[in-house]
């Protein structure tokens, strides 16, 4: 059943300025109403154009397009609308983004081609200049999209959903948005922050100086000039899950750039405690990391929230439980769901999207339950054969910490999720470190652990066998357990119910929950848990394992009661 949550989409969805962590006045939002056509990839038409309302894809009740649109596999999608440049613009350079296009696409402007792009989940820009002309400008879109037929990322999403799978869906799911900068533009910037020294290292991509002006609220703290880089040292207050204090800045340029944005100071690390545990610490202590497993999925716009207001509402709700941490699962969100993450002081660890070939289910699930691991080293078993799809996550892994880089709130990196599609986690390890060596890294989250020469970290998925911490010199974490299911009629998607323990009333779902945190979790602390991930935050077509309901129109358990059992799980680890 098609389930529609209460928010509205409005005519310009998602229309607020979708990335506060490197913003600009010269900002015109590309969202609404396109139209959209199916061609054969020969170019063979398929039906008429047809309105569709981006940035939901068409398989989504939000887009406006008739239910059991499907694209096959030798079909391609063509997006096209018309969009205006006004005369004080023709003299600078024209930026097109793009939040994510599913999986890959070809853009044209004035029937130009201004550039491609492959991976379905990644931001990307294009230097639309030359194609411009004062006026009317047509913009045109051409998606491809195999699913699982291909090598690229896809995530959760198959062609034949259940379970843990769910409906795939096509082309545009991120917001479109231009922009105009000078010739000479800040093409870049990154903040690295250090909690000991309470410093803040700002290095800019651009050629010339630049002045820099950092606020506290609306007092001015710090102005100064520099080239390249800079690092500023003050009496900064920490940013923490407790106090997530952020400070805002401006970065001008004589060329008439100018760009805002904020950081919180903080530093994510690894450490061992007082009583010989390696530990997660934040800000130079041991710190209980208590969260939730986010899919991101919403059941009128699967990958596409309805609105800003929807992503802020569910995300307060998981604080309001008392949790400090998110796990955002095989996805990457829209940058205004990162600043909220920031604002409201919710540590995130993110995923790299999945991808690759065949998903074996006895090689990749079936033989690791039985306590079976196996070498990543060895392609084939992995489905990892295609040379060209082992670069393409390379490239898209790469692309995933340059967009999070300036995220105050991402703490942690997971690289590979229960096998799917994994190979040289050591190297892969590595590599990540080289890109970004201010955060910590799950290698290999559930399964198929490569030992403690490939990751300093011991992550466990457990649902069906007894939580435990076992004997590893290691950081343990609990990145996946519980996954509680409770189906709530009238807010379900499928007669179909899948979960790892099914309750038939709220009631009985709390209780367990309360044995499940306190009598099971909770003494695991001492013996050194580092970390845990309830599965999940809401329902999903089939899987009904979440603390809320895919409509979310329905909080299962209390929130109140949420909080206070989360409130004793951090105190024991405070304790400890």
């Amino acid at each position: 059943m098609r389930l529609k949550t209460k928010y509205n989409v409005g005519e310009i969805p998602l229309s607020e300025y979708p990335r506060p962590q490197f913003r600009r006045d010269s900002y015109l939002c590309l969202n609404g109403v396109w139209q959209f056509q199916k061609q054969k990839e020969g170019g063979q038409v398929c039906g008429e154009y047809q309105n569709i309302l981006v940035p939901f894809s068409p398989e989504t009740l939000n887009s406006g397009v008739a239910e059991g649109f499907c694209l096959g596999t030798d079909e391609r999608l063509v997006y096209r609308r018309s969009f205006t440049v006004s005369p004080s613009n023709k003299d600078k350079r024209a930026l097109l983004h793009f939040g994510a296009v599913d999986q890959s696409c070809e853009v044209f402007v004035g029937g130009t081609l201004v550039g491609k792009h492959d991976g379905g989940y990644v931001p990307f820009c294009l230097d639309i200049s030359e194609a411009l002309q004062v006026g009317e400008n047509e913009l045109v879109v051409v998606c491809y999209d195999k699913t699982e037929g291909s090598h690229f990322t896809r995530g959760k999403q198959s062609s034949t959903p259940g379970t843990i799978w769910y409906t795939p869906q096509s082309g545009i799911w991120q917001t479109v948005w231009l922009e105009f900068v000078p010739q000479n533009y800040i093409r870049d910037f990154t903040v690295k922050t250090d909690a000991e020294s309470k410093t803040v290292r700002i290095a800019v991509d651009y050629d010339g100086e630049v002045s820099l002006r950092i606020f506290d609220g609306e007092r001015e703290i710090y102005s100064g000039k520099f080239q390249g880089e800079t690092a500023v040292q003050a009496d900064f207050v920490l940013w923490s899950p407790e106090n997530p204090k952020l400070y805002d800045f401006v970065l001008e340029t004589d060329s008439g750039d100018k760009v805002c944005s904020y950081f919180g100071v903080r530093t994510f690390s690894e450490g061992v405690d007082g009583k010989g545990k390696k530990r997660l610490f934040l800000n130079g202590a041991p710190y209980f990391m208590n969260g939730v497993l986010d899919q991101g999925y919403w059941s009128d716009g699967l990958l596409t929230p309805p609105s800003n207001e929807a992503m802020y509402d569910e995300l307060k709700l998981l604080k309001d439980m008392g949790f400090n941490m998110v796990r955002k699962h095989i996805k990457i969100e829209p940058m205004l769901w990162y600043y909220y993450c920031d604002k409201l002081g919710l540590i995130v660890w993110q995923d790299f999207v999945n991808g690759g070939g065949e998903y074996k289910w006895s090689h990749i699930a079936l033989f690791p339950f039985l306590g079976a691991k196996h070498r990543d080293d060895d392609y084939k078993y992995f489905s990892r054969e295609n040379e060209g799809g082992r670069y393409e996550f390379i490239t898209s892994a790469k692309a995933t910490v340059q967009a999070l880089k300036n995220a105050t709130c991402v703490g942690l990196w997971v690289v590979f999720n229960e096998g799917w599609g994994q190979f040289d986690s050591e190297k892969m390890t590595a590599q990540v470190k080289a890109w970004d060596d201010t955060r910590c890294i799950d290698s290999c989250s559930g399964w198929h652990d490569q030992g403690k020469k490939a990751t300093t970290m011991l992550s466990m998925h457990t649902y069906y066998t007894p939580l435990r911490v076992p004997k590893d010199p290691r950081t343990v974490v609990l990145s996946e357990f519980g996954g509680y299911s409770k189906k709530t009629e009238g807010h379900v998607y499928s007669e179909q119910e899948f979960g790892y323990k099914v309750f038939k009333t709220n009631a009985k779902l709390q209780k367990a929950l309360e044995k499940l945190y306190l009598k099971k979790l909770k003494p695991l602390i001492a013996k050194g848990l580092s970390a845990c991930v309830y599965t999940q935050v809401s329902d999903v077509e089939e899987e009904i394992n979440g603390l809320i309901t895919y409509d979310r129109e329905v909080v299962k358990v209390p929130v109140e009661w949420m909080r206070a059992i989360n409130e004793q799980i951090k105190a024991e680890a405070e304790r400890v």
